[in-house]
Parts: structure tokens; sequence; C-alpha cells
């Protein structure tokens, strides 16, 4: 393995959907582990400390969103980046939003899409904060123009912008959101990523001015989110 080689695991390398995306990923040069089992994918971690893991949420032996809460209350573990894959079905995408994974893809998965997402959180997993999902309105502005986006992600640090506004590396923002069923928070951001999308943008945004109690609320909202059922 070459230095600075990025180690991405795929659980339940048996699924012929995930047997085709590992051949998409070895195109892009990470080093590909695969496992037969959430508990295979699981000693995996544990041994060569993976920079990304996608994981089948209905895996039978360990469910993908097992493996993740399994993963995010171990301290030398839980510094990893988790992408979901799942279905459709409501039930199955909040299983998703509560188990501490970073992101989701559903079948059938798209390539590019799934390329996007993976290049996303292996350049930012050495963030020493968890993010997790949540999918919430923002009302932002940048000077004196406001616009509307939603949040994919968040952590006491930043958080992960969806929005049709053209932004820049560096540019300075205000962002306002909900924390589900709790309050508003409110905070300068700083642009430090771009990402485009078709017609979207995604932006990774670091806080330059959250506050204590925001970020406890955020805290209180992972703690809760990646707690084991």
């Amino acid at each position: 393995m070459r230095a600075g080689m990025k180690k991405i695991l795929i659980a339940d390398g048996l699924n012929p959907f995930i047997r085709e995306e590992k051949t998409i990923l070895a195109r892009e040069d990470f080093e590909i582990f695969t496992a037969k089992s959430g508990l295979d994918a699981l000693e995996i971690h544990r041994l060569n400390k993976m920079d990304l893991i996608l994981a089948d949420l209905n895996t039978p032996d360990m469910p993908g969103d097992e493996l993740a809460r399994e993963i995010r209350k171990t301290p030398d573990l839980k510094h990893v980046s988790i992408i979901m894959i799942t279905s459709l079905r409501r039930a199955d995408l909040e299983r998703c939003a509560t188990c501490g994974a970073n992101d989701y893809i559903t079948r059938p998965i798209d390539s590019r899409r799934l390329l996007e997402k993976v290049a996303w959180l292996i350049d930012v997993h050495e963030r020493k904060d968890l993010r997790v999902l949540i999918k919430a309105r923002v009302i932002g502005s940048f000077g004196q123009e406001p616009f509307f986006g939603s949040t994919c992600n968040v952590s006491v640090s930043g958080l992960l912008l969806e929005t049709e506004k053209i932004l820049a590396r560096g540019d300075e923002i205000s962002t306002s959101f909900f924390i589900p069923d709790i309050e508003r928070i409110t905070a300068r951001g700083l642009v430090v990523r771009v990402v485009r999308q078709e017609r979207m943008f995604h932006y990774g945004i670091r806080f330059l001015n959250l506050q204590e109690r925001d970020k406890r609320t955020i805290d209180d909202y992972i703690s809760r989110s990646t707690a084991s059922s």
C-alpha cells in the first residue's frame, strides 16, 4: 500500500451490488477491505483502523445500524466515517439517521453519487468531532443576501450544507437551523470545502462562534442519535 492511501471497508462483501461498487472504488485508488458479516467488519476495523466503512443496513448477523452504534461507543474505533446502504423505506431511513452513520445511499446505487459521498467523507474524516446525519432546513446569509438550504450532517465543529447558493471556499456566512425537537442554533461559519452537484452545492462549513450552550445542545443530540437501542 502506498503511503497516504485511504482504507475503505465494505461490510457484507457477498452482496452483488457491493461487489460492483468495490470495483468502482478500486479504480479510485483506495485500499479496499471486504467483510463477510457485520461482526467480521467490526474485527477488521479493530485491527486495521479504517478511514471509511460502507455497511449494509440489513446484514443478518449484525445489522449495519448495530455495527455503527458499536463503533461509535468504542473510543479507539469511533473516529471513522460510515455510509449506510439502505432502501428508501421510511423506517430504514430513520434507522440510518439514529445510529451514528455519517451518510447513507439508497438502492439502486448511483455510482457517481457514491463516489461523491466517499470523496467527501474520506477527505474530512480526520476531524476529531463525531458528526451524525441530520436533515434540517437552514436559513443562511452571505453579506446582505439571504439564502436557503438544508444540513446533511452536523457536529460541534461544523455542518455539511446543501444549497443552490453559489459560495466559495473562504466565504463567511451566517447559519440558522433547528436541532430536531430541541432549539434553534445560530452561528457564523466559514466555507472550508466545496463539492459541486448537478443542481446543488455541498459546502463544508466550520463554525466560527458557536456558543457553549449550542455546543451542549448538539452534543446531546449526537449522544441520543448514537445511543444503543
